[in-house]
């Protein structure tokens, strides 16, 4: 493919990311790397970041602050969707890279870069969703991948970096590959390569053990208005506010741990450890709270949409037009979808012990067994006799009666 003159580079900081400024430059012949760090509620430092960009030969080093775009824009319309691949993991790493991905091509476009590039590698996730999404915001930006092509170990990295006076401090190597931002943490590789080993106590950060956790349960009340979370405990909060707190109550009470082997897109099952307390909270009190709020049949044909949702995002396509058609579906059986849900938060769980809604289409005098009970008890004879012609007839033809 033809190189570039002037590249925005998705910059993290770590060894493949800075170690692309001068392979970039050195080998593919770029004249300009402009590095662009996302701040997405990660919690690192990234003045640091952006300095050590500059030192090692970018023109412009970028810090774009996007963590509220990442909770608004992306994370809020998962949770309407209920969103979980393989009906485990909600997304919490994969819903930053189409933000992302726009960050890159917003700042091609104003810088007048001719070609965007990452650090992903070639068996993992993050070069599909990076590509797709770049390729669907701008299909004329070329988009470079060095470390998909360069074949070096971490090792070579380090030594081909150095000979462009690239300093890389001495540490003690942590076996794991680590992702955080706002919504959670995904670790992978060294011991976790073999499914059989339990996860050491020591990659989690966000969630505490079980046995740390208070002996006492803790109840809270989220708040929804048309499928957003709005409110904890009668407290109004800002999205990432709301995020943050719900994060630290939830991982408190060790609450959002997932192991789980999933199925990657380019066909490689992967051993994947998640840590996503808010999320997976918000996701199972909004999912009870359509239950109250929408009509039977528009829950269950949900279900089969919140299904492909997932899969979507998790495979790259963000921005595709079946994902917009679906938005469309979505944004539109949230309108009644509001009203509070109580959940206990005990010892790893969070279980929903309550709900309420204005536009509860609950109806206690047809529910109860009760001596306040309208049910017409008359009308069920008549009704399954119609209900179940097709199956009576069936039956006759088929067993000669």
């Amino acid at each position: 493919m033809g190189r570039a003159n002037k590249v925005v580079l998705a910059y993290s900081g770590g060894v493949d990311t800075t170690v692309c400024i001068p392979y970039l430059k050195n080998e593919w012949g770029v004249k300009e790397v402009i590095t662009l760090a996302a701040d997405l509620g990660q919690g690192d430092e990234l003045d640091p970041i952006q300095k050590k960009a500059l030192k090692y030969g970018a023109v412009e080093s970028l810090v774009e602050d996007a963590t509220e775009s990442f909770v608004v824009d992306y994370a809020f319309p998962a949770i309407q969707a209920n969103t979980l691949y393989e009906n485990r993991y909600p997304l919490s790493t994969a819903l930053a890279r189409p933000l992302i991905a726009k960050l890159l091509v917003d700042a091609a476009e104003k810088y007048g870069a001719d070609a965007v590039a990452h650090g992903c590698t070639a068996k993992g996730n993050d070069q599909v969703r990076f590509d797709l999404g770049i390729m669907a915001l701008n299909p004329k930006l070329k988009v470079l991948a060095p470390a998909r092509e360069w074949g070096m170990s971490r090792e070579e990295a380090i030594s081909y970096g150095e000979k462009f006076g690239l300093e890389f401090p001495v540490k003690k190597s942590s076996p794991f590959s680590i992702d955080r931002n706002l919504l959670g943490r995904s670790i992978e590789a060294g011991p976790l390569e073999d499914p059989m080993v339990e996860p050491p106590e020591e990659i989690f950060v966000m969630t505490k053990a079980i046995a740390d956790t208070p002996d006492e349960p803790e109840y809270i009340i989220i708040g929804f208005e048309k499928g957003l979370p709005v409110s904890i405990n009668g407290e109004k909060l800002a999205p990432v506010a709301l995020i943050t707190k719900l994060n630290d109550l939830a991982g408190k009470h060790g609450i959002g741990r997932i192991d789980m082997l999933e199925n990657r897109v380019v066909g490689i099952k992967s051993r994947e450890i998640y840590e996503a307390p808010a999320l997976l909270v918000l996701i199972h009190a909004h999912r009870d709270l359509e239950s109250l709020t929408l009509t039977g049949d528009v829950t269950q044909y949900k279900r089969g949409i919140e299904q492909s949702y997932g899969e979507l995002i998790y495979q790259g396509l963000w921005y595709s037009p079946l994902k917009a058609a679906l938005d469309g579906f979505i944004q539109q059986t949230q309108e009644r979808v509001s009203g509070e849900v109580r959940i206990k938060l005990f010892k790893g769980n969070a279980v929903i012990v309550g709900r309420q809604s204005d536009n509860s289409i609950y109806a206690p005098d047809l529910a109860t067994y009760g001596a306040e009970d309208e049910f017409d008890h008359k009308a069920a004879e008549g009704f399954i006799y119609i209900w179940g012609l097709p199956t009576r007839v069936w039956s006759q033809k088929t067993r000669g009666m």
